[in-house]
């Protein structure tokens, strides 16, 4: 009769936890959600279908409601928006433009004349009658084309100041996706560490009533315990690392430190392109839009424009020059007295300069210099970027498979050993050690799965920041 309410007692025990635990599906794979379709929310981890009006309420637990909300939440393209519009580094930046603009205004001014004025007079050395006053005016010559090759120079200048503010948007869009693919990772492992810990923590509670009724050793809700510990540890680290993911991300896209920030994607779902169809056509394209590579073609053109300025500027400097005169002269010791004669000059001049010593030579050289260095380094970054197109194609298509893997096997399995393991443990066909191993491989599982996520979606936002991808993409 004992026998019997014993058995009873853990049928009950076992029916209430398989139902619990079937409620609860750790990992759900991508094809599982897609099945899903009105009225039902997917997170990484639970599979829940409610009402539409009340998924906020739904699908996550209150502390990780902290920092996910799938409708009010922010994405990774707000972000990037927000970044591009407020980044501090970036606007400072932005006014290297201006600069370069500034400077065109400046290479079209022509140069300004000069004015002379000269006074002679001969009360210093004996001849106080004697004086003369003369204004002058003269006008520097640009020979050569020399305020054209400027303006052609400055102008080289503006478009390579724009490609690289382009450049670093590129890179600053690219900044903003892979911190928040951290930040999904952290957020994930942290719902799924924080389901293990309660589960753990509901079972504690089966089998403190089963060491009361002397059912079970007192080691086993020992070690659970740690196990419940051990989570609880690893839970606070990863929620620590979400949050410097989060103040990461609030810096980069100029938020406020004190302002809130939802993440609204999954990691499993990335809100990125995808990519071409192939690496060849992948590479035609970043050869075509990449800015940095326009920016290396526009600085071979400043260095080209740099050298038609030089051999302008070893044309002769020429100023003509134009002078007014009136000179008064007195004459004391004449026949009839004292005579003043005045003098009225007209002048007209032009000067040269002669380049004997200074022919521009060490400038030509320098600008012919900067040609060849700026085509190296531009058949340099060609190469490069052909390297970074295949690099993060090899890692997206590595990563893809990975998380194929997982979810078609890995997770799944798991996820029912660890059901049949817990069922089994609660009509004592297995001890809690081989509960908590069994759960141990689990967390490793999920935490390799999000490391494959987490490595799709940075292989992802690579390859668009390898194509040259607009930053409102």
């Amino acid at each position: 009769m004992i026998f019997q309410l014993l058995a009873a007692r853990s049928f009950a025990y076992a029916t209430a936890v398989c139902v619990l635990m079937s409620s609860i599906s750790f990992g759900q794979t991508s094809s599982e959600t897609a099945a899903v379709k009105d009225a039902t929310v997917t997170t990484s981890l639970i599979t829940v279908r409610v009402d539409p009006a009340s998924v906020s309420k739904a699908i996550v637990s209150p502390t990780v409601a902290l920092y996910f909300d799938p409708v009010q939440g922010s994405s990774s393209v707000d972000l990037v928006r927000r970044a591009l519009a407020s980044n501090g580094e970036l606007a400072a930046a932005r006014l290297d433009v201006e600069r370069a603009r500034a400077r065109l205004r400046q290479a079209g001014l022509r140069p300004n004349p000069s004015v002379d004025f000269e006074q002679t007079t001969g009360r210093f050395t004996g001849a106080a009658g004697e004086r003369e006053t003369s204004i002058g005016v003269s006008i520097p010559l640009e020979l050569g084309g020399r305020r054209g090759r400027r303006i052609d120079l400055a102008k080289a200048e503006v478009e390579a100041a724009e490609a690289e503010i382009a450049n670093r948007e590129r890179q600053l869009t690219n900044e903003v996706r892979t911190t928040y693919a951290e930040a999904l990772a952290a957020l994930r492992e942290l719902q799924i560490t924080e389901n293990l810990n309660d589960i753990d923590i509901q079972t504690a509670r089966f089998v403190q009533t089963r060491v009361n009724e002397g059912e079970s050793a007192p080691i086993e809700l020992n070690l659970l315990r740690v196990e419940v510990d051990r989570l609880r540890s690893r839970r606070a680290l990863v929620e620590g690392r979400l949050k410097a993911e989060l103040l990461k991300l609030k810096v980069i896209a100029g938020l406020s430190l004190e302002d809130s920030l939802r993440l609204r994607e999954a990691l499993d779902t990335p809100g990125l392109p995808l990519p071409p169809a192939s690496v060849e056509a992948a590479i035609e394209i970043a050869l075509r839009t990449r800015p940095d590579l326009k920016l290396a073609r526009l600085t071979e053109e400043v260095a080209q424009a740099g050298l038609r300025l030089a051999r302008a500027e070893s044309f002769p400097d020429v100023t003509p020059f134009t002078k007014y005169s009136v000179g008064r002269s007195v004459f004391d010791d004449t026949p009839v007295g004292v005579l003043t004669d005045r003098d009225k000059l007209l002048s007209f001049g032009v000067s040269i300069g002669i380049p004997v010593f200074n022919r521009n030579q060490g400038s030509k050289a320098e600008a012919a210099l900067a040609i060849s260095q700026a085509e190296k380094r531009r058949q340099f970054l060609e190469q490069l970027v052909r390297s970074e197109v295949a690099s993060a194609y090899e890692r997206y298509e590595a990563a893809r498979n990975a998380v194929q893997a997982y979810e078609q096997g890995v997770i799944a399995r798991s996820n029912d050993n660890i059901k049949a393991i817990r069922a089994a443990y609660q009509i004592g066909e297995f001890r809690i050690t081989d509960l908590l191993v069994e759960q141990r491989r689990l967390v490793d599982s999920q935490r390799e799965f999000t490391e494959a996520l987490t490595e799709q979606y940075r292989a992802l936002a690579d390859i668009q920041a390898a194509l040259g991808s607009q930053p409102n993409q």
